[in-house]
């Protein structure tokens, strides 16, 4: 493959399993297309023509010829200076590695972090929480988020990756939609009635259950495991976590329990506060499911992979992988 074509994989399955639905997304990319058509001089120079194809800001060709040709990737959940440096000592030893491929956005696509969290709106929309409200909620926390990034160094790893020649992608939102639409057809067909049933179904899943025997499984942190799940809202994609004040409006529209990698100590006592169940899942062990199956897509097409960078690497390429939620109904 090219190296163009494993980019526009990442995106092309990305939009399949948008939540926002296929539609919406086209919006979107009309959207930047008009914006792009009515700017002029430096504004115009500095867009970032992307957009116009690809609707994920946090997701790009980082180094790297378009037309290089793709055999085999190393793949991590952080990829920065030092893990560079290990992909030039490992290709200094013999090893072939075509393309460094990063989870975590750097360079532009970290700068552009902010730009992809409007999705939150349209999932929280599907939940039943009018989209003007969910739109006026996230605004805030995007400029938050912007203004957070503003002092960081984003260029280092980029730099690092063009210094010893190694061609780099970071393939973020994309991996997030992937594992959330995995995670949510899991659930649809459990049908966890308590949350230690949530719990219990996330561990049918190699990716948690491994975590779980290095001590970070999935952790029940608001609620309690005999409380009745209710609607299960699964929150792993648009960047980043929402605001705390976006728990009471989905508790409201019915969310009972929340399942997400990560969540801040206010968006916990939010929840506490209105009785939503919160199992968080773990971060590195949703975020490797993600890009296992971007992966699984990249092996499918010949292209040969490498985990490192906390990336465990489970393939559901190989007949006899279970479909989500098998694996877990013995245990309810």
């Amino acid at each position: 493959m090219k190296l163009e074509k494993v980019y526009r994989t990442a995106v092309e399955m990305g939009i399949r399993k948008d939540p926002r639905g296929k539609e919406e997304v086209q919006r979107v990319l009309g959207d930047a297309r008009k914006e792009y058509d009515g700017l002029k001089g430096d504004k115009k120079r500095f867009f970032d023509k992307e957009r116009l194809t690809n609707p994920f800001a946090d997701t790009g060709i980082l180094f790297g010829s378009p037309d290089l040709e793709v055999r085999s990737v190393i793949a991590g959940i952080d990829v920065e200076t030092p893990e560079l440096i290990l992909v030039d000592r490992l290709r200094d030893r013999g090893r072939k590695i075509d393309l460094c491929v990063s989870h975590h956005p750097e360079g532009r696509a970290l700068v552009s972090l902010a730009d992809v969290m409007s999705l939150h709106a349209d999932v929280w929309a599907d939940f039943g929480v009018p989209v003007n409200i969910g739109d006026a909620l996230i605004g805030e926390r995007m400029k938050e988020v912007r203004r957070g990034l503003m002092s960081q160094n984003h260029q280092r790893p980029v730099d690092c990756a063009r210094l010893l020649d190694v061609p780099f992608i970071c393939v973020h939102t994309p991996a997030d939609n992937l594992v959330t639409e995995y995670l949510i057809r899991m659930f649809k067909r459990v049908k966890p009635r308590l949350v230690r049933d949530v719990v219990d179904a996330l561990l049918g899943q190699e990716e948690y259950r491994n975590a779980a025997g290095r001590g970070m499984g999935p952790t029940v942190l608001v609620g309690d495991q005999k409380n009745r799940a209710g609607q299960v809202l699964v929150d792993m994609t648009g960047g980043t976590g929402g605001p705390a004040s976006a728990i009471e409006k989905l508790a409201q529209a019915g969310v009972g329990t929340i399942v997400g990698m990560h969540m801040g100590d206010k968006q916990r006592k939010e929840a506490e506060k209105q009785h939503v169940n919160v199992v968080i899942a773990g971060h590195i062990a949703s975020d490797s499911i993600g890009v296992n199956l971007f992966l699984d897509e990249l092996e499918k097409k010949g292209v040969k992979s490498t985990a490192f960078s906390g990336l465990d690497r489970v393939s559901r390429v190989k007949a006899g992988k279970k479909s989500p939620g098998k694996a877990s109904a013995k245990k309810k």
